[in-house]
């Protein structure tokens, strides 16, 4: 009978489970909007979290952000303002936001901020002993940087790279009179500026190399500048003394009206006659960098917890995140939690400059160090905490506060200039001024000193004639500085990092608009910019006359959409040869606000009729904004 029963149980299929409620299955228990009361949205959620502050499925969160064009994943983050809608649609009451903080409570948690302790601050003077210079060797292409460090170390680095040309970023030693030098390799002051932006500041003394047969250079001029933005003490080597052609009278003119007087003609900067091929001059130049160090009294700490920066870091398919750290005080040893930048670790391995193993960095050491969690970046500042829990802990805090954070920068802008005059916060306005020509370099300046006031100093930090660069823009972020362009261009990559550090830029054609700008940013009167919206184009395919004058266009959009009432530009072989206005458009015989792309429709402007088919007809729109949000 038992065998029949279950053939019999068989043949009906498997049994039901019996029904459960949904906190059985382990679903959500969702509650009651009016039992719950108000709920507190921060300033930041995670579309998960928001599912648990009001008890509902986070499927019914992302299918309401679905709704409203967002397409959000469960571990994505949501605004405030965002999340309340949500709320909203769900049937829940969202609390009033925090109250924004007064002036006086924004000012006292800036001096707060600035009090406190920065990670390479020392904590106990008794313990400070001397430590080894890290010195930096900057200039002009070709000047002979590589080469020079080459000789110094006896390495044959620059035979082993590209056209000679350094491609990487690294860390040496070398020791004379028996102490360490510390020289940082880079590819040039965009790499020092760039970690300098970062918040760190890596160098002691920044060596500018100039050719004695080629004299002071536009990358010469570059590198003084962003030497002396981060207030970082010169030592100048005249590098190829022993060609014919050599002048250094030359460069010493050049030098001098680069606002870098020599010691030599009463200044304090010291100068070094070498040539790298040579290998001349080199123990004099060791000499001044010594010297030079000596009057800064270096010190650090080698008995407290480590810190330093990321010089460089990379993927390495083996070995895994490896990152190369310059220790600037303590001691970082094998085994020790560390926080870098957003990720964390626990040191497995150090490896000195010569690829050997071992145990312990101390100050002004360059080391590889594995066992990071994932590849940070150059500038990053390396701090030793109690364990790995902890480390963890505060990485993690790091990248939500980053991800919470504004898209805004917090870069210097006009906009915020006289808000920051109001508060006391601003002493000075830095700019990198770069024109058309080295003559109209002159009448800017001056005219930028006239409008200084009492409370702000206008400070030019670089200026040069050309088109915006990189390097331009990397000082300006380094330093919180404006870059202004007279009658000149802003490369497309310089554009794009420009974007990206969020580093306002102002181009010019007029000297006095240029001057009223910043009058106007001094006294809070900086009005906005019309910013012009492309919202589609059409290409002409067809020409109806209608009547004596009148012309419709019969066109097919090609891109984005075409809008009634916007203007219009007319673009024939390449260049525009007509700007209007969009009256009509029709799809078929109906009058239509806009039309997509891949439809067909017709187009009449008010007052162009010379249309002719493979005309592109431009639709585009302007409206009124913020300088800071035309940027």
């Amino acid at each position: 009978m038992a065998r029949s029963r279950s053939g019999t149980r068989g043949k009906r299929g498997p049994r039901k489970p019996p029904r459960r409620d949904s906190a059985a299955q382990g679903a959500v228990q969702t509650l009651d909007p009016a039992v719950m009361g108000p709920v507190e949205i921060p300033a930041t959620i995670t579309v998960k979290d928001l599912a648990e502050l009001l008890t509902v499925n986070p499927a019914d969160v992302i299918r309401e952000l679905i709704k409203s064009g967002i397409f959000a994943t469960i571990n994505q983050l949501v605004d405030r303002e965002t999340a309340t809608l949500v709320a909203g649609e769900l049937g829940y009451e969202v609390g009033e936001a925090a109250a924004a903080p007064t002036a006086e409570e924004a000012e006292a948690e800036a001096v707060a901020e600035a009090a406190r302790p920065s990670v390479f601050d020392e904590d106990d003077s008794a313990e400070l002993q001397p430590r080894a210079p890290i010195v930096t060797v900057m200039g002009h292409v070709d000047h002979g940087k590589t080469s020079l460090l080459d000789a110094i170390r006896s390495t044959a680095v620059a035979t082993g790279e590209r056209g000679g040309i350094t491609q990487h970023i690294g860390a040496s030693e070398v020791t004379k009179n028996g102490r360490r030098i510390v020289f940082l390799d880079t590819p040039g002051h965009e790499a020092f500026t760039a970690m300098r932006a970062r918040g760190a500041r890596v160098t002691d003394i920044a060596i500018i190399v100039v050719a004695a047969d080629d004299g002071v250079m536009p990358q010469t001029i570059e590198a003084i500048a962003h030497a002396r933005a981060a207030k970082v003490p010169i030592v100048v080597a005249l590098n190829k003394i022993d060609k014919p052609d050599a002048n250094p009278d030359r460069v010493k003119t050049g030098l001098v009206e680069a606002n870098v007087v020599i010691e030599e003609f009463g200044g304090d900067v010291p100068l070094v006659p070498v040539s790298a091929k040579a290998r001349t001059g080199l123990d004099d130049l060791l000499e001044v960098v010594l010297l030079v160090a000596d009057l800064q009294e270096l010190k650090a700490n080698p008995k407290r917890p480590a810190a330093g920066t990321i010089v460089e870091a990379e993927l390495d398919k083996g070995r895994g995140p490896v990152a190369t750290v310059l220790i600037q005080t303590g001691t970082l040893r094998v085994g020790d939690g560390v926080v870098v930048g957003q990720t964390w670790g626990k040191i497995k391995a150090l490896e000195d400059a010569r690829g050997k193993r071992v145990m312990k960095a101390g100050p002004s050491s360059a080391v590889v160090v594995l066992g990071i969690a994932d590849v940070p970046q150059a500038g990053d500042v390396l701090e030793v905490v109690e364990d790995e829990r902890k480390a963890r802990a505060i990485a993690e805090k790091r990248r939500n506060e980053a991800a919470a954070k504004d898209t805004s920068s917090g870069r210097a802008t006009l906009e915020d200039l006289y808000r920051q005059i109001q508060a006391g916060q601003a002493k000075e306005l830095r700019i990198i001024l770069k024109a058309d020509v080295s003559g109209s370099l002159g009448a800017i300046t001056h005219a930028l000193d006239q409008i200084a006031t009492d409370e702000v100093k206008i400070n030019v930090l670089h200026e040069g004639a050309g088109d915006i660069t990189d390097n331009d823009i990397l000082l300006a972020s380094a330093s919180d500085a404006i870059v202004v362009g007279f009658n000149t261009g802003i490369t497309p990559t310089a554009k794009r990092t420009a974007e990206a550090e969020g580093v306002d830029v102002r181009e010019y054609d007029i000297i006095y608009k240029l001057t009223d700008d910043i009058e106007a940013a001094l006294s809070g009167m900086l009005e906005p910019v019309l910013v012009e919206q492309i919202e589609g184009r059409a290409e002409v395919r067809q020409i109806f006359r209608v009547g004596k004058s009148t012309v419709i266009a019969g066109c097919y959009v090609t891109e984005g959409r075409i809008v009634r009432n916007s203007g219009a530009r007319v673009w024939r072989g390449g260049r525009v040869v007509a700007t209007d206005k969009l009256e009509s458009l029709r799809r078929f015989r109906d009058d239509v606000r806009e039309v997509a792309q891949n439809f067909e429709c017709g187009i009449g402007l008010a007052g162009y009729h010379d249309i002719v088919e493979g005309d592109v007809i431009e639709s585009f729109t302007q409206q009124q904004v913020s300088r800071a949000a035309a940027r």
